[in-house]
């Protein structure tokens, strides 16, 4: 906080304070007691969007809080309720606490990300899963998986034969690792057609060039229906010459063998003629 919002800032809690203290029916002020002022930043994405908090306690009960989402104070207990209508009705103290997003919050997050992790990269690891949610569907699912990579900005996108790919595509959220890594999942729903490419690339600051990783589908539903028919065919046609030769064989076995009529003329011509020849 600035030298002159310090000041205002503590005045004012406790005024409030002294107000809660004297509002209980007359009781004497605890001997021991536990006021607490709290100032949180939540950070989603790094600073793209920060929500500032400014909240009291008294013994572990919140009496009151401000949102930089809801841009005002709101008491949570009756008791802050004239303060914190006090506090919405000036201008000047609310305008304090809109700065408090950027003067507070992504101040203090520069400062600790140039005393600890400056110029820190982690490369990412990027793997593609397929899956099939219905096995009687078509539709394909594609994971594009990438874990491990700092800062938090990033591009993913994927390319179907070389060409980018848009439609079916769905982006899940940057989840942190804990370790200030993070891993992000996109999808990709088709139907993959024998031949087709698919890529999953990745484009980073920790990389001097994007990582692109390549999937193939083994066999379409197509290509399976087309290659199974071709097995079909072939084994009712090796069945149906079988049985036309085996057919042939037996018809062959049945004719009998004749001597040429030119050969049974000729013996009877020469019988006749020996006969011809003894007689005389």
């Amino acid at each position: 906080m600035g030298s002159a919002g310090l000041p205002l800032m503590l005045l004012l809690l406790a005024g409030a304070l002294a107000r809660i203290l004297g509002s209980e029916g007359g009781k004497e002020t605890p001997a021991h007691f536990l006021f607490q002022h709290k100032v949180e930043c939540r950070f989603f994405n790094g600073t793209r969007r920060v929500r500032f908090l400014n909240r009291d306690f008294y013994d572990r009960q919140e009496m009151d809080c401000y949102d930089s989402d809801l841009g005002k104070f709101e008491a949570v207990t009756p008791l802050a309720q004239p303060d914190v209508d006090q506090w919405n009705s000036d201008k000047a103290f609310m305008q304090y606490q809109k700065t408090g997003v950027d003067r507070f919050c992504r101040h203090n997050y520069e400062i600790l990300q140039r005393a600890s992790v400056v110029g820190r990269r982690a490369k990412p690891t990027v793997s593609i899963s397929p899956t099939k949610l219905d096995p009687t569907s078509p539709n394909t699912i594609l994971l594009c998986i990438v874990r491990g990579f700092y800062p938090v900005e990033i591009k993913v996108r994927w390319l179907k034969n070389g060409r980018p790919e848009e439609e079916g595509v769905a982006f899940g959220e940057e989840l942190q690792n804990g370790d200030w890594t993070y891993q992000l999942q996109v999808m990709l729903e088709t139907q993959p057609q024998w031949g087709d490419v698919y890529a999953c690339q990745v484009e980073h600051a920790s990389l001097e060039a994007p990582i692109t990783v390549q999937w193939e589908p083994r066999s379409s539903n197509s290509a399976k229906s087309k290659l199974w028919t071709g097995i079909v065919a072939a084994v009712i046609g090796v069945i149906f010459f079988a049985m036309g030769l085996s057919l042939y064989l037996k018809s062959k076995k049945a004719i009998p063998i004749q001597p040429p009529a030119v050969c049974l003329k000729e013996n009877v011509f020469w019988k006749m003629k020996s006969n011809t020849l003894y007689e005389g």
